[in-house]
């Protein structure tokens, strides 16, 4: 009999299997952390019974009874708290994802300035990153504060760089379009033209794989869009009403406008986290093998095509992993907003908190917000970063 040089099989319901054993672990530890909640749960309620003290999110449809000073939503003293969270979470958004995209391009550019080879643009670059760096955030958000509420001159008097745009003490006066049915077909041709780019985009990269040759992108991109949003704009009417903020004795009337606190955030955020975003940009262009560099010097590109076209595509694999945890921090980061006044999702918890008593309920809504918020950015980058990766053949 011919002996076998393979192990025994194992039933996959024995002790003796590993994945077994390891999913056997991962139900103990779950019923562990279940069991756990449950009691603490208890413990809580328990406590708060003996007390007198109510619990329960039936408050959520309760009026608040207090006004909200910032809001895209419209928002009244007779609305419920549900929907003043609700407008917590629309600020909390506002200030993030403006916050994220300004960080992105000015960290960027600093990043790359860092890698110049003019000493007086590196020299600053460096010099931004180390300053703004190493300071507290909550700090950098009380100066700017001071800025804006100080060192700005009053209403009457509002600085205007240009036309139609007013800074003063009360924030940011700028013209808005006049909203009509019509500016609904130019936002369907903004995105009919941002289809175009992306289809354009690839286009270019596919005859660059094929045949070396580059066709224009960036150009070609923005004509796109803007001939889609010209050919939506004439088809919905041509809706061109402009509400022109105008200044007066004691005010300024007209237009849209943000806050000082606002603006404190979104400036003091874009600021601090481009510093960060920089280092991240610098260190995953410099991990790119200096090999590439030469051969793109060797074939006569100039430096603005070859760090767009072959160092950051290498350098995104090692750049979005520690970029998707800044832009985490960002995001959690805007609960400091609570600190100068501006109406975020934590401030808005404060005040319910101190008017209904609930304090366990808001506070977990509050991290059920910010969970939320983490792991739906976490997850839209993992999929960037599964498409960003380079593909071996």
């Amino acid at each position: 009999m011919t002996p076998s040089f393979f192990p025994p099989k194992t039933s996959r319901l024995s002790w003796r299997s590993k994945a077994f054993r390891g999913l056997a672990c991962q139900a103990i530890a779950l019923i562990l952390v279940i069991a756990l909640g449950a009691y603490l749960m208890h413990n809580v309620s328990q406590n708060m019974r003996v007390r007198g003290i109510h619990s329960g999110f039936d408050f959520l449809s309760q009026s608040a009874g207090f006004s909200i000073g910032e809001s895209v939503v419209p928002f009244d003293s007779n609305d419920s708290y549900g929907k003043a969270f609700l407008v917590g979470l629309s600020n909390t958004l506002r200030v993030a994802i403006a916050s994220v995209i300004l960080a992105t391009l000015l960290g960027t550019a600093i990043g790359i300035g860092k890698l110049s080879r003019n000493f007086l643009l590196r020299t600053l670059c460096s010099a931004y990153v180390q300053a703004f760096r190493n300071v507290p955030l909550l700090l950098q958000l009380f100066m700017w504060y001071f800025v804006m509420t100080e060192l700005l001159p009053p209403v009457t008097s509002a600085i205007q760089p240009v036309a139609g745009l007013f800074l003063s003490k009360n924030g940011l006066q700028f013209p808005i379009p006049v909203w009509v049915n019509g500016q609904w077909m130019t936002l369907a041709g903004l995105l009919a033209g941002a289809i175009g780019a992306w289809f354009w985009t690839r286009q270019t990269k596919r005859h660059l794989y094929a045949t070396g040759r580059l066709w224009p992108s960036f150009w070609p991109c923005v004509a796109i869009v803007m001939a889609a949003a010209l050919v939506g704009w004439l088809l919905g009417g041509s809706p061109s009403a402009i509400d022109i903020p105008e200044q007066s004795e004691l005010s300024i009337t007209g237009g849209g406008a943000v806050t000082p606190e606002y603006l404190t955030m979104v400036i003091g955020l874009t600021i601090y986290n481009a510093s960060f975003i920089a280092e991240i940009v610098r260190s995953g262009i410099q991990s790119v093998p200096f090999g590439q560099h030469e051969a793109a010097a060797a074939l006569g590109l100039p430096p603005g095509r070859e760090i767009r076209l072959i160092q950051m595509p290498q350098a995104l694999r090692v750049i979005i992993p520690p970029l998707t945890s800044q832009y985490l921090n960002i995001t959690k980061n805007a609960s400091l907003a609570v600190a100068i006044g501006y109406p975020d999702l934590v401030s808005i918890s404060n005040t319910s908190i101190n008017q209904t008593g609930r304090a366990i309920e808001c506070i977990s809504l509050v991290m059920a917000c910010y969970l939320t918020l983490s792991l739906l950015m976490a997850a839209f980058m993992n999929v960037y970063n599964k498409r960003a990766v380079i593909k071996e053949r």
